[in-house]
């Protein structure tokens, strides 16, 4: 059953990651996602910090917040970019961004949000359950099915990124060969 949203759900998706182990979303995704300034929304999570606990909400470490910068490429502190390091909200957490950002757009978006979260747990339960019916279907059946099973197994696993291609031009240094005489 679809239901009409606010914002598409493959775009909510998208900004869910997978941080500490917990699926989260970063203050400035939400904040797009609730039409209000990043700035507003960290304000109003810091008059309200009882209602976040570590399980709600935690704010990304050092190195975390490096990683996710390098990884997306984002602009550099000096030239404008996020001088504050940001908060990930978990499922709960979003759910209670409800309660403190006020407004008909932000209720709107918290029930996308949380439909998004929902089908994703459903996507990971029917993948375990498809992958532990095929272990039953291959111990059921003899040795000639291997083929056909490994086969399906290839199509369960997600493929890997292609390499990146490195963006500019590259020198070749000339190779040299050196030789060494001994003086008999």
């Amino acid at each position: 059953m679809s239901h009409p949203s606010v914002v598409p759900s493959e775009l909510i998706e998208r900004r869910i990651l997978l941080i500490r182990g917990q699926k989260v979303m970063l203050d400035q995704d939400l904040a797009t996602l609730y039409g209000v300034p990043t700035k507003r929304l960290k304000e109003q999570v810091r008059r309200n910090l009882k209602r976040f606990p570590p399980d709600f909400m935690f704010e990304l470490s050092d190195e975390e917040f490096a990683a996710l910068r390098s990884h997306f490429a984002t602009s550099k502190i000096r030239r404008g970019g996020t001088r504050y390091r940001p908060y990930a909200f978990t499922e709960q957490g979003v759910a209670m961004l409800s309660s403190v950002l006020n407004s008909d757009r932000a209720i709107e978006v918290n029930i996308a949000i949380m439909r998004a979260f929902v089908r994703l747990r459903e996507i990971l339960a029917t993948h375990k359950d498809l992958a532990r019916k095929l272990e039953e279907l291959e111990k059921k059946y003899d040795k000639q099915f291997a083929i056909v099973f490994e086969a399906i197994r290839q199509l369960m696993t997600p493929p890997e990124p292609p390499p990146k291609r490195r963006i500019g031009f590259g020198v070749e240094e000339p190779k040299v060969a050196y030789s060494v005489r001994r003086k008999v």
